[in-house]
């Protein structure tokens, strides 16, 4: 039935474009993605279609959306505890076991729909749109809202639904208000921020109010038969600063996070650019969690499961990431990311290659090597893999 109505909302919006043109866009993505698990190379292969639609309703007003639609072929289903120590799998009860399964599922969804309004100094937006505050590359403690893979952080991150309205007072002042809502006021999302520049530096303050659900991953709810699930409620005051100093490019973001029943905690981010005249691209980010354990020994089970379900940003405490970019060719770059957890010495290495087939085409291929100890937050628990993905723009 989802899939019906989707359909249908890109037909009616094709079809019935006599008063309003109706733009077309998109991108058709297939991706093969192995990993190699006690001694077995798994592959699992996805096709990813995605159609943007936009149109100008009238000089002030627009509307846009995107649809995806997504298949999985190969294994789909990925058991939880092949990917920590056997340490922690060995404490997991056997009923509980079919639980911990993570099963890549075809679907279709609606994935951004609003309308937006300018004004001259007012920009308000509705519906199911894009929220990603902060400017990290591989972290974003302002944000809230959304979770970047480690392996890929500049993938596209899905839409939330929200009333966002943006005042701006001159060329770089402005304040944003944001609301979206939930069941009843206390458990919707509220947002404010204003955003300012001085001299070379432009810079952030947020304010964010937002439940937060987490769950206790080795107690089943008696009436749901699913995971105790953990009512939050998260205050997060930060913000973000960027500028240029020396001729390299730096940045940093900070958020405390005020929460209602769990110790509170703060995240901090520094990071730092620079390109050389033969043109290597180099960037480096340390991030700080107090989220996050200090010692490999007080990793839970729960920590893994909240980190795998996308409920917490890292289980260590200290990270430290390093980018490395060089272009071979027009067409052609090679890089290299190296992601360190300071914390327990575990790291990964993540050798990259970016080739622009053509105007519309596109390939990335990476390879993802965990050679830390058992149990660490990059150990070999989590399987040497690759992604090969080809994208075709239309």
């Amino acid at each position: 039935m989802k899939r019906i109505y989707i359909l249908a909302l890109c037909a009616g919006f094709i079809f019935n474009s006599r008063s309003h043109a109706v733009e077309l866009s998109g991108y058709f993505e297939s991706q093969l993605m192995g990993a190699d698990l006690s001694s077995r190379f798994y592959l699992l292969q996805s096709n990813k279609i995605r159609i943007d639609l936009y149109s100008e309703l009238n000089s002030r007003i627009t509307f846009a959306a995107n649809v995806n639609a997504i298949s999985y072929h190969g294994k789909t289903e990925w058991a939880v505890p092949d990917f920590i120590s056997d340490e922690l799998a060995a404490g997991i009860p056997d009923y509980l076991m079919p639980y911990y399964v993570i099963q890549f599922e075809d679907r279709a969804v609606l994935d951004n729909a609003y309308m937006r309004y300018s004004g001259k100094n007012v920009d308000l937006m509705v519906g199911k749109q894009q929220i990603s505050p902060g400017i990290g590359y591989a972290w974003n403690p302002v944000d809230v809202f959304n979770n970047k893979d480690i392996l890929d952080p500049t993938y596209e991150q899905p839409g939330h639904n929200a009333i966002r309205c943006d005042v701006t007072f001159n060329s770089r002042f402005s304040i944003c208000a944001l609301f979206g809502a939930g069941e009843q006021w206390t458990d919707s999302d509220k947002m404010i921020s204003m955003k300012g520049g001085i001299s070379r530096f432009d810079f952030s303050v947020i304010f964010t109010e937002k439940p937060r659900r987490m769950h206790e991953y080795l107690v089943l709810d008696p009436n749901t038969r699913f995971f105790t699930e953990i009512h939050e409620k998260r205050k997060m005051l930060g913000g973000f600063i960027d500028g240029e100093l020396l001729g390299m490019g730096i940045w940093s973001e900070y958020a405390y996070n005020h929460m209602e029943q769990s110790e509170s905690f703060y995240e901090w981010l520094i990071g730092l650019d620079y390109t050389f005249d033969f043109q290597t691209y180099i960037m480096v980010e340390y991030y700080r969690n107090t989220m996050g354990k200090t010692d490999v020994q007080k990793y839970t089970f729960n920590d893994w499961m909240r980190y795998f379900s996308l409920e917490q940003k890292a289980i260590c405490r200290d990270q430290i990431y390093l980018f490395l970019q060089q272009p071979v060719t027009d067409f052609v770059q090679i890089g290299f990311s190296g992601i360190m957890s300071l914390s327990d010495k575990s790291f990964g290495l993540i050798p990259t290659l970016n080739w622009s087939l053509s105007d519309n085409v596109a390939l990335l291929a990476y390879l993802n090597l965990y050679p830390g100890d058992e149990g660490t937050m990059y150990s070999r628990d989590l399987g040497n893999g690759m992604l090969i993905r080809m994208t075709a723009y239309f």
